[in-house]
C-alpha cells in the first residue's frame, strides 16, 4: 500500500487550511472566520512582541522578521484551536493533518484559547460592544429593560484520583458524576449575554448566586428583572389530613387540588419564560469539550469561556423579535 504524496509544503498548507474553514469543522462562516481573525491578529501580535521584549530585556536589536520562523502562522493556529473546539479532535489528529508534531498543536490552542476566552459577549444589536464582567451585562440589563434570563447547566469531568483531596466537591447530587457547573445569564431569545460562575458541580446554584455576587448585583441594580428556576422551594406542601368529618376531608381534598393545580399552572409558565436560557445551554453542547471535558480541569475555565464568547457571536446576529402590542389605539375621528 502506497501513502499518498501531497506534494509541496505551500499545496499541503492550502489544503489543510481550504479544509479546516469549512463550517463543518471550524463551525463558522468563511466571513464570519475572517472577521475574527481580522479582530485576533493585532493582538497576537502584541502579545509575541511583549514576550520578546520581555525575553531580550530591552527594545529589538535585529530587522523586524528575522530569527526563528512559527511551523504555523496565526491564520492556522487559529484555524486549528477553533477545529478543537469544535470537534475535538486530538492533537495528533490535527497535527496529522498540518504533518507537525502534536506538542506544535497543543502549544498552539495553549496560546490563541486565552486571546479567545479574553474577548467577552457579543451584545444584540450593539456591534463593537462586548460584555465581559456582571456589572457590564446588568448595566446593559437596566439601560436596555430586558429581563434577564439566569440559569445554571453542568459539564461531565474526569474522576479526580482516588483519595485526592477535594475529590467528593466534584461529584453533584443531581447527576450522581464528576461535574463542574456554570451560570449562563440569556435574553428572550436565548442570546447569550454572559457565562461564568464556575464551581465544582456539588455546589447548589443558590450558593452559587450568592458567593459570585450575582444576588448583590440585583440590589444594587434594583430596576433589572430577572427569571430564574428557583426550584422546589415554590411548591406549597399541602399537610395530611388528620381526624376530620367527611364535609372537612372533602373541602381539603378540593383546596389540595386546587392549590396544586395553581402551583402546576404557575411552574408551566415559569418554564415557558425560562426555556430560552436553556436553548442556550443546550446550543452551547454541541460544541464538543462542553458534552464531556476530557481535558484538565484547570483549562475547563478557559475553554468554557472561549466557546461561549464564540458561540455569543453567532447569537447576537439573530434579529430582534419584538411582541406585537395588544394596547388599544384611539381612531382619529374622521368628519362625515
Amino acid at each position: 500500500m502506497t501513502t499518498p504524496v501531497w506534494g509541496s509544503w505551500g499545496v499541503q498548507i492550502k489544503k489543510a487550511r481550504d479544509a479546516m474553514s469549512r463550517r463543518a469543522f471550524c463551525g463558522f462562516s468563511a466571513q464570519h472566520l475572517g472577521e475574527l481573525i481580522a479582530e485576533l491578529a493585532p493582538r497576537w501580535d502584541a502579545r509575541c512582541e511583549s514576550g520578546r521584549r520581555q525575553r531580550r530585556h530591552g527594545a529589538r536589536r535585529r530587522k523586524a522578521g528575522a530569527g526563528p520562523k512559527y511551523e504555523l502562522v496565526f491564520t492556522d493556529r487559529a484555524l486549528v484551536t477553533l477545529v478543537y473546539l469544535r470537534t475535538g479532535l486530538t492533537h495528533e489528529a490535527l497535527g496529522v493533518i498540518y504533518e507537525v508534531g502534536s506538542s506544535t498543536i497543543g502549544r498552539a490552542i495553549g496560546e490563541i484559547r486565552p486571546l479567545l476566552a479574553a474577548r467577552g459577549f457579543a451584545v444584540p444589536d450593539r456591534p463593537g460592544i462586548r460584555l465581559r464582567t456582571l456589572d457590564d451585562v446588568f448595566a446593559y440589563g437596566a439601560a436596555e429593560n430586558i429581563t434577564l434570563r439566569i440559569d445554571g447547566t453542568e459539564t461531565p469531568v474526569r474522576r479526580p484520583k482516588a483519595h485526592s483531596p477535594g475529590r467528593r466537591a466534584f461529584v453533584s447530587g443531581k447527576r450522581k458524576q464528576n461535574t463542574i457547573k456554570t451560570t449562563t445569564i440569556s435574553d428572550h431569545q436565548g442570546r447569550t449575554l454572559w457565562s461564568g460562575a464556575v464551581r465544582p458541580g456539588r455546589m447548589h446554584d443558590q450558593t452559587a448566586v450568592r458567593t459570585e455576587g450575582i444576588a448583590e448585583r440585583f440590589r444594587m441594580h434594583q430596576a433589572v428583572k430577572a427569571e430564574v428556576d428557583d426550584g422546589p422551594r415554590s411548591g406549597q406542601r399541602v399537610s395530611r389530613p388528620g381526624q376530620r368529618t367527611p364535609e372537612e376531608a372533602e373541602g381539603h381534598r378540593q383546596r389540595a387540588l386546587t392549590q396544586g393545580y395553581e402551583w402546576r399552572e404557575l411552574r408551566r409558565r415559569q418554564s415557558s419564560r425560562r426555556i430560552c436560557v436553556e436553548h442556550a445551554n443546550a446550543e452551547l453542547r454541541q460544541w464538543h469539550p462542553l458534552r464531556r471535558y476530557t481535558g484538565r480541569r484547570e483549562s475547563h475555565d478557559e475553554t468554557h469561556l472561549a466557546i461561549a464568547a464564540l458561540f455569543s457571536d453567532r447569537a447576537a446576529r439573530r434579529a430582534t423579535q419584538h411582541k406585537p402590542s395588544t394596547a388599544l389605539v384611539l381612531i382619529r375621528p374622521t368628519a362625515c
